[in-house]
């Protein structure tokens, strides 16, 4: 009978997990089996295996021939190494308490090599844990400026507006005030063409008052000098016609 050391299939779809079993070459994968030497679990990481080792040995010693998946297995946990081994000491070449110092330092440096793998992939994650914390950090601090810059836009656009506004109604406050100015301005000249005219008037009626008092003065000293000549003349003449009477 040919015997083979494989997997047999378990566990949900999407979540395998596999008994490595010995079993005859001709029955089902997942048929019936001989002897159940241990589990795999590749959901793990690194992988998670469970395994005689020492049963899996004695089925090597036996003939028993591994699939290609259940040989590496058996390799990664040291069974193909411990019947190599056990054939050392069959040959007489060590004794069974070296080829088992042997073993057990290989397993030591696997153990080293499993945990250094396990301690490198807890940091990997750590490290990809704080990057992505840091990138979403750095995602949070862009939204958080972006923000800042819109708000911030917004109010300079805000203040444009109020200073816009402003200035409109500074330039309108001032042009109407430029236009009371000139109105008063007007009225003004206006008002001071008008007293002008009422002081020149004024002053043109003083005067041609004063020229017509002064005309009617000038009149009545000529008649008075006139009148005081014709007195004067008026004896002599008289004085004249009593001579010319005595000569007669």
């Amino acid at each position: 009978m040919s015997v083979k050391i494989r997997l047999q299939r378990h566990g949900k779809k999407g979540k395998p997990f596999f008994h490595i079993v010995v079993a005859d070459a001709r029955a089902k994968r997942d048929g019936k089996f001989i002897e159940k030497i241990g589990t795999y679990n590749p959901i793990t990481n690194p992988a998670t295996i469970e395994l005689n080792v020492d049963a899996a040995v004695q089925w090597l010693n036996n003939g028993a021939q591994p699939t290609d998946t259940a040989r590496a297995i058996l390799s990664y946990k040291g069974a193909l190494y411990k019947k190599h081994l056990m054939g050392g000491v069959a040959k007489g070449a060590f004794d069974e308490a070296e080829a088992e110092k042997r073993f057990g330092a290989w397993l030591e440096t696997k153990e080293k090599q499993v945990s250094g793998k396990t301690d490198g992939l807890a940091k990997s994650k750590a490290d990809a844990k704080q990057a992505a914390l840091e990138a979403e950090a750095k995602v949070n601090q862009a939204r958080v400026d972006a923000a800042a810059k819109v708000e911030a836009d917004a109010k300079a656009e805000a203040d444009a507006k109020l200073a816009e506004e402003k200035a409109a109604a500074d330039a309108k406050a001032a042009e109407e005030k430029a236009a009371e100015d000139a109105k008063n301005a007007e009225a003004a000249e206006e008002t001071a063409e008008k007293s002008v005219v009422e002081n020149v008037a004024e002053t043109i009626g003083g005067a041609a008052a004063a020229v017509v008092g002064a005309v009617d003065s000038v009149k009545e000293t000529v008649a008075n000098v006139t009148e005081k000549i014709a007195d004067a003349v008026a004896p002599k003449k008289e004085d004249g016609e009593a001579a010319d009477e005595a000569k007669a």
